[in-house]
């Protein structure tokens, strides 16, 4: 039944009057034309507590949310460990494969005195590098080695490894190096044999200078927080923003609630408040996981490089505070049109693969950050994260206009959602 659909005329009135006006007077509203005894921020907090109650009393889908988001930190962290700590024992090992190494004895003396332990290649050896079998790239060296070296002539050989075993490819430029460092060695002793001093070679002294400070280095391996704290984030708004939206359409309970003399905008503002109160729950939850998620580091190199504290998180928290606002009211524009809470799921699925695939500019683009990063949101937010890690001082206007831009998106998405409900627009 409409608010304006059904007329009756009383005997003490010279017109008509709505009956929806009547149920107002019956729940002590103030007659027309008087001013307002509740204001709207009430009917909002009344509604953002209720729609809260319902995200939290939802506890399956809560708790399963939670514990993605919760657990993604430590998992994450686990994971970049293993790896590194696989790689810091190959590095610690100094062991080489190398197949005809009873050809080279003289190769097998510098490895030695490198300390390097050589170990034969299997005969299968190019099978298991293809099968990812075998984790080492593998030197072959020809039978004529020795001979064609003490004859002055550069002998061949070959370092044998597969592009798509990063395993292998990974060991690669130390063989290459340990070859380098063999070839030099031969040029210098026959130059000496000749008397012709080996400094001559050198036209110039080449130095390698890194200018990238401690926090830069330890921000390449902690560039995947930003993105799944963003993700923990955007999973816990879109649960709740359909629910309120599509999910109570699907039950029967938001045209009831349509009927009651709250306005619009306050219950538009009251559900939105719910939704990204519990986005923002998530995104404190996922950050804060990453702090004791550190103890599970196992390389010694990582978890003194790796530097995520309570200065980090709180950073991450402040800047993911108006997307999550943004996000919420765009997955309700989206969901409040939607018959069903599948329907509803279906068309956020743009949503998400936008947000997701924007960070990823990031790691794609060589050439640095551009001003335009922080126009686009989840983009800008994971920009911004990034020189959190680095130590960098984030600018007053690069924190000011992503926050605008989040505002202004947050707006035109809720007065969407405002003007549908204004209208009844839910058949």
């Amino acid at each position: 039944m409409s608010a304006q659909g059904d007329w009756e005329t009383p005997s003490d009135s010279a017109g008509p009057r709505p009956i929806g006006h009547r149920l107002n007077e019956a729940r002590g509203a103030p007659r027309a034309g008087h001013p307002s005894r509740v204001r709207p921020l009430a009917h909002a907090w009344t509604v953002y507590l209720k729609e809260l109650v319902d995200a939290l009393r939802d506890r399956r889908t809560l708790l399963a949310v939670l514990l993605s988001s919760v657990a993604v930190g430590p998992f994450v962290l686990v994971l970049v460990s293993s790896l590194v700590a696989g790689m810091e024992r190959r590095a610690e090992a100094r062991s080489v494969v190398v197949f005809g190494i009873e050809h080279a004895p003289s190769l097998a003396n510098y490895l030695a005195r490198q300390t390097y332990v050589v170990r034969p290649a299997p005969a299968d050896f190019e099978e298991q590098l293809r099968a990812s079998r075998l984790g080492d790239p593998v030197l072959v060296i020809p039978a004529d080695f020795e001979v064609a070296l003490r004859a002055g002539e550069a002998p061949r050989v070959e370092v044998v490894s597969s592009a798509a075993n990063q395993r292998a490819s990974s060991g690669v430029g130390a063989v290459l190096r340990l070859l380098r460092g063999f070839n030099q060695e031969q040029a210098v002793l026959r130059l000496a044999l000749r008397g012709v001093a080996p400094s001559l070679l050198e036209a110039l002294r080449v130095e390698e200078r890194d200018l990238a400070s401690a926090a830069t280095r330890a921000a390449q391996l902690a560039t995947m927080v930003p993105f799944f704290v963003l993700m923990a984030m955007l999973y816990g708004a879109l649960n709740a923003a359909l629910d309120t939206t599509a999910g109570e359409r699907e039950r029967g309970s938001l045209e009831p609630l349509l009927m009651t003399p709250v306005p619009r905008a306050a219950l538009v503002i009251g559900k939105w408040g719910a939704v990204a109160s519990v986005a923002m729950l998530i995104a404190l939850l996922s950050c804060l996981s990453f702090l004791p998620g550190q103890w599970l580091l196992r390389s010694e190199a990582l978890s003194a490089m790796f530097r995520f504290g309570m200065r980090e998180a709180a950073w991450f928290v402040a800047l993911l505070l108006p997307l999550a606002g943004a996000l919420s009211a765009l997955l309700m524009a989206i969901a409040v049109r939607c018959k069903s809470f599948k329907e509803a799921q279906a068309n956020a699925t743009v949503v998400l693969l936008v947000v997701s695939l924007l960070p990823l500019v990031t790691l794609f683009n060589q050439e640095g950050e551009a001003p335009w990063h922080l126009w686009l949101p989840a983009l800008a937010q994971t920009t911004l994260m990034g020189r959190v890690l680095k130590g960098e001082t984030l600018p007053a206007w690069d924190l000011a206009l992503p926050a605008l831009v989040c505002v202004a998106l947050a707006a035109l998405a809720l007065g969407y959602v405002a003007r549908l409900l204004r209208q009844s627009v839910l058949k």
